[in-house]
């Protein structure tokens, strides 16, 4: 089994609606990886509260943040394991961007 790294950059521009977002996508993790997420950062244009879900659990919910602020959210690497499920959401429907730096750790099978 070969192991092989990729380094990511991944970017929500403009969120209006309030829902949940996969910016991994909706189906990343597969079961076959691991994400390291290094750097998380918001942007807002209003004043929401941003919740991170890894795996339907509450990892981040940050205070409410300024209007035209960007904001790291994390202060350590944030790892989400295959097969699970990473969302960020806001409170309200105030438009932010979110802006990703990860390390994506894929195991392929080589014969």
């Amino acid at each position: 089994m070969a192991v092989v790294n990729q380094y990511k950059f991944k970017g929500i521009d403009n969120n209006t609606s309030g829902s949940a977002l996969t910016p991994l996508g909706a189906s990343i993790p597969a079961v076959n990886e691991t994400i390291v997420i290094k750097s998380l950062l918001v942007t807002s244009a209003g004043t929401p509260v941003v919740t991170v879900i890894n795996n339907s659990i509450t990892a981040i919910k940050s205070i409410a943040l300024t209007a035209n602020q960007t904001k790291e959210l994390l202060t350590q690497p944030l790892i989400i394991e295959g097969g699970t499920s990473f969302t960020v959401q806001s409170s309200t429907t105030d438009s932010f961007d979110v802006a990703i730096s990860y390390l994506n750790i894929k195991k392929e099978v080589t014969t």
